[in-house]
């Protein structure tokens, strides 16, 4: 008996877990397609196929159904990894290493950015998860700054030149606005700031 009790609670905490699942999924794909603002809880209960009162179960604060959707989101579309460019030694070629990986994830994303970056300043529980995002950023700087060899005097300039590099509104204007692919793109970027970093006689 006991055997047949822990067996059914295990199947019941999969279900709710599967349940869990379906909800940041569907909630994930309505953002991607109209945006957290514009995005109601019939409309997630609708896609995930199950009742309103089933999505306020599981996530009864706005702030724990966002969390979990960007958690879905996240895995599927992780950040490029910090770590496996500093292994490239020559600043130009970690530079353009960190840009195609950042820029392919940007294409990957494009929807769901746009949408996050558009509503996030409407909605205070939206923007409380982004607060991790400028860390990461100012972190691929310093790392993608670090082998040039600019002067103390050039170095801010260096510093704005690669967080310009790496924006997401900086590969939407070329990619979409100016038509480059990726590639294009990239090598645009790369000789900008190797230009910049470069002491000029």
């Amino acid at each position: 008996m006991q055997q047949k009790r822990s067996y059914q609670l295990k199947r019941r905490a999969e279900r709710q877990a599967e349940t869990r699942q379906r909800i940041a999924e569907a909630t994930a794909e309505l953002h991607a397609e109209v945006g957290p603002a514009a995005t109601t809880i019939s409309a997630i209960a609708e896609r995930a196929g199950v009742e309103r009162l089933t999505v306020y179960r599981h996530f009864p604060d706005e702030s724990d159904l966002l969390r979990a959707c960007q958690q879905h989101f996240l895995a599927a579309h992780p950040y490029p990894d910090l770590s496996a460019w500093a292994s490239i030694a020559e600043p130009a070629e970690r530079l353009r290493r960190a840009l195609c990986e950042l820029y392919i994830h940007y294409r990957e994303t494009e929807a769901m950015t746009a949408n996050i970056l558009r509503d996030a300043p409407s909605m205070p529980a939206l923007a409380a998860l982004l607060t991790d995002i400028p860390a990461y950023y100012l972190a691929a700087c310093a790392l993608l700054a670090a082998p040039f060899a600019a002067s103390i005097e050039r170095r801010p300039l260096l510093l704005a030149a690669i967080g310009h590099a790496l924006d997401f509104e900086t590969w939407r204007s070329l990619a979409r606005r100016q038509g480059l692919a990726d590639e294009q793109a990239v090598e645009l970027m790369v000789q900008f700031v190797v230009r910049l970093a470069t002491p000029h006689e």
